[in-house]
């Protein structure tokens, strides 16, 4: 009698098992089960076009700060404007995942409870907040053809902790930070290259950043550190300050940052909470 081609049977195995989770409720890219459809999520990224997202290349004069690449939104370095790419729509209690992946040494972040946002009005002798907080007080008539749009809202970091200068300046600006207010409880990121998970919920004043399966962050937006860190970044009573503090939009649209370097999106997908 032959001997069975062990090789062979062991492929086959293996690809009954993958067939199997599958069916159990294992998803393609940029693609939801019918478990997550009947549990309340939809996709913001169809892995193909820029449905349900402001496109920056349809607006006047017309942005190049994002693109489509390989099943993904990506942001480009060194755009003519830097600015972030937002959801058509607004959202107040979420929950909201995404896989991402950043360039070597590079900066970007997801932006939540958006406030306001505003092309800046650039003064190269003063500080960059100071240039944010004057552009609030005097806002540019016209969308300009170069420049910086500055989204005003609360960041989950993404960041490359080692070649980043940005991860210098303390926990609170490396991944998974609530950005200059809450650090991570641990570094869980991915070594960068590779793709990682990450989970936001925001429930009223609460918010959790999940990143690969561990809670980073368990914090409010009301806690005296948002202030404290407002107060030291942008100055009390600033319009930056008291947009961040006072917070007087809880529905609001959701941002991926570009922070002039590459970053890749996908498997974007969100639920509203009661």
């Amino acid at each position: 009698m032959p001997m069975p081609n062990t090789s062979w049977t062991v492929r086959v195995a293996c690809a009954v098992l993958l067939c199997a989770a599958g069916s159990r409720g294992s998803a393609a890219d940029n693609q939801l089960t019918a478990q997550e459809k009947a549990a309340g999520w939809r996709l913001l990224f169809d892995g193909r076009t820029f449905a349900g997202w402001q496109d920056p290349a349809r607006r006047s004069p017309p942005g190049d700060s994002f693109t489509i690449e390989d099943g993904c939104l990506k942001a480009a370095a060194h755009p003519r404007i830097t600015e972030d790419l937002f959801t058509r729509d607004a959202f107040r209690d979420f929950e909201l995942e995404f896989d991402w992946k950043i360039a070597p040494g590079g900066n970007s972040g997801v932006k939540y409870r958006i406030q306001d946002h505003v092309f800046l009005i650039e003064r190269p002798a003063a500080r960059f907040e100071d240039q944010v907080n004057a552009s609030l007080r005097n806002r540019p008539k016209q969308r300009p053809a170069t420049g910086q749009d500055y989204v005003v809202g609360f960041e989950y970091q993404l960041l490359d902790n080692r070649l980043n200068p940005d991860a210098l300046n303390g926990l609170t600006h490396q991944t998974g930070a609530l950005y200059d207010m809450f650090p991570p409880s641990q570094d869980a990121a991915r070594p960068v290259g590779e793709f990682n998970h990450s989970r936001l919920v925001v429930r009223g004043l609460h918010v959790e950043h999940w990143l690969n399966g561990v809670k980073v962050v368990d914090a409010r937006l009301d806690a005296p550190e948002v202030a404290q860190a407002c107060t030291r970044r942008w100055g009390a009573g600033s319009p930056v300050f008291d947009l961040l503090v006072k917070q007087p939009r809880r529905k609001c649209p959701i941002s991926l940052q570009n922070h002039d370097t590459e970053a890749w999106f996908r498997n974007i997908k969100i639920r509203r909470l009661p």
